[in-house]
């Protein structure tokens, strides 16, 4: 069941990570004016993707501002997912693995 748990974890810092690339590519399409905002799935999939995101970008943004146009805070969020989900992850549920299997 602990492993199960971890799974989910996991699983969901994976989904906000691939929400972040996806933003990311997102803007750079919109910014390029290879897709536009008018139509109305892109709009509603980057609003989507932007009140997923925002949260979790925010703090690092107000920390790290824009460094001549290019915003290098998911980046950083990323690197920070990573970690977690590579080290800290496997601490936390440990004892919750050993304790109920």
């Amino acid at each position: 069941m602990g492993s199960f748990l971890q799974y989910i974890v996991s699983a969901l810092l994976r989904l906000v990570i691939w929400a972040l690339v996806l933003n990311a590519i997102l803007s750079w399409l919109i910014a390029f004016d290879v897709i536009n905002l008018r139509n109305r799935f892109v709009y509603s999939f980057s609003h989507f993707l932007d009140a997923v995101t925002r949260p979790i970008l925010r703090p690092v943004q107000k920390v790290i501002p824009p460094m001549g146009g290019v915003d290098i805070s998911p980046i950083i969020v990323i690197i920070v997912l990573v970690g977690i989900q590579r080290f800290i992850l496997p601490l936390i549920f440990a004892p919750v693995i050993a304790a109920i299997g």
